[in-house]
């Protein structure tokens, strides 16, 4: 197993964004097929939750996250957190911090530009990109999020809320 695998999800994440001054969530998803809205779920839930912070921002992006870009770079982060449904063949609900290498699988095919080819375009502008999936338990036509991916959606929220950059001054 390649290092860092065998790390729990917390772990990983916390390690991709050590050292974030600022940091972009990118929701990505549509909410249409059902699990596959879980990250406009979670940019979702940090702004309602009144998760405040100069340094945070949530973005829904929904199904065309480079439509985004332009919102992302007059942020200037130094973090762009990227997080939707994946089918990594896991338990539904599962969340794991996901190479953008290994980004090119159907497994991220509701969109309209993959996103590896954002993950790279988002590189390349200077921000540290991490991608974070969530095993999604159904997506099909429909509406309504699985308690597994509700769940998730829930723990990686209160996890980003809990990041002490996000405490400590500029």
């Amino acid at each position: 197993m390649p290092e860092g695998k065998t790390q729990g999800w917390r772990e990983q994440l916390a390690g991709a964004l050590a050292g974030a001054r600022s940091l972009v969530v990118l929701g990505i998803g549509n909410e249409l097929y059902q699990d596959d809205g879980a990250g406009v779920m979670l940019a979702r839930s940090l702004v309602q939750s009144g998760c405040r912070s100069p340094k945070l921002l949530a973005i829904e992006a929904g199904p065309a996250p480079e439509n985004f870009t332009g919102s992302v770079r007059r942020f200037n982060p130094s973090h762009v957190l990227m997080v939707d449904a994946a089918d990594m063949d896991l338990k539904p609900g599962s969340i794991r911090v996901i190479e953008p290498d290994e980004i090119t699988g159907a497994g991220f095919s509701t969109h309209t530009l993959p996103l590896h080819v954002l993950a790279d375009y988002l590189s390349k502008e200077g921000f540290q990109v991490v991608v974070a999936g969530i095993q999604p338990k159904r997506v099909f036509w429909g509406s309504g999020i699985s308690p597994e991916v509700a769940g998730a959606v829930a723990r990686m929220a209160a996890f980003l809320k809990e990041l002490k950059w996000q405490q400590d001054p500029l």
